[in-house]
């Protein structure tokens, strides 16, 4: 009890235990003030917002405690055991400490933003929640073909920011080049197929061309990038089975799947249209008969 005793009237023991209960009250204050923000504000975009930042206020004050607490005088009684705490603190905890600075990286610099589909690690998803910690998603791909949900939550360590590239979908412009190919026969009119893929191309399309215009102009305007043709685009490949007609095109970033399946559907019935003047290829294997062999065996004397 003495010894008890004896700790309480140390000086740096009592600032501990101090800087401790301010803490404790940080964080029990941070997740008072979330919750009346979760039932004061209606909208869902602001509260989220406004949760996030009391979040970020609070570690922020946090951190100043502990700054404040440690820089006072007679300090140096006390250097080597702080720099070994902190030291191993800091090695223990270092995932830890790159994911909250992470948060800080994430939220000031706006790699993304909840609702943007990015990738990360390898992983693809929209983004669907962002804490001090990680960052969640709602996994597109694996097991399941284009850009659809395989409907799985994954969670990302916000210290991934610092190691790796991040690919955004939808910052700045919300669109993407898509390509489809067409494959014709030999003996197709070959002018009168890119008549057609460019025309419905064009015609489906009109209203992504137009939408994304703007946005691709303040792109060019902002940052080092060439102008780019916006408009449906065609180019042809000729192998030894069929021509492939290469349709390039943009569409907004979550509907390439449905873009593409009513390019294919209306190219298709045009291409029908045409009474045979252009006709679908497809793969196809010719058998040889093996000629006749006449065997001969020529009896024993």
């Amino acid at each position: 009890m003495d010894a008890l005793l004896d700790f309480l009237k140390d000086p740096f023991a009592a600032k501990v235990i101090k800087l401790l209960l301010w803490v404790i009250f940080i964080i029990i204050a941070i997740g008072l003030l979330r919750k009346l923000l979760k039932k004061r504000i209606g909208d869902a975009t602001i509260r989220y917002k406004a949760q996030k930042g009391v979040e970020l206020v609070g570690y922020f004050f946090i951190f100043f405690l502990v700054l404040i607490s440690f820089t006072v005088e007679n300090i140096e009684d006390y250097t080597i055991i702080i720099g070994l705490f902190t030291a191993g603190i800091t090695f223990t905890l270092q995932e830890l400490i790159l994911s909250i600075a992470g948060s800080f990286y994430i939220f000031f610099v706006r790699v993304y933003k909840p609702g943007d589909r990015i990738e990360i690690n390898g992983i693809k998803g929209d983004v669907i929640d962002i804490d001090s910690i990680y960052t969640t998603l709602m996994e597109l791909g694996e097991w399941v073909s284009s850009d659809n949900y395989s409907g799985r939550i994954v969670k990302i360590s916000n210290a991934f920011v610092f190691k790796g590239p991040i690919k955004n979908y939808s910052m700045d412009f919300p669109f993407v080049w898509d390509e489809l190919n067409i494959l014709i026969t030999h003996e197709s009119d070959i002018a009168l197929a890119k008549k057609i893929v460019l025309a419905d191309a064009t015609e489906l399309l009109s209203e992504y061309t137009k939408n994304s215009l703007t946005k691709w102009k303040e792109m060019v305007a902002h940052y080092y990038i060439e102008d780019a043709t916006l408009e449906p685009t065609l180019a042809l490949k000729i192998t030894d089975n069929w021509i492939e007609v290469n349709l390039r095109y943009i569409t907004d970033y979550k509907l390439r799947r449905a873009t593409k399946h009513q390019l294919f559907e209306r190219i298709q019935q045009s291409i029908f249209a045409t009474e045979g003047k252009v006709v679908l290829a497809s793969t196809t294997l010719q058998l040889l008969k093996i000629p006749d062999i006449n065997v001969q065996v020529k009896p024993q004397a």
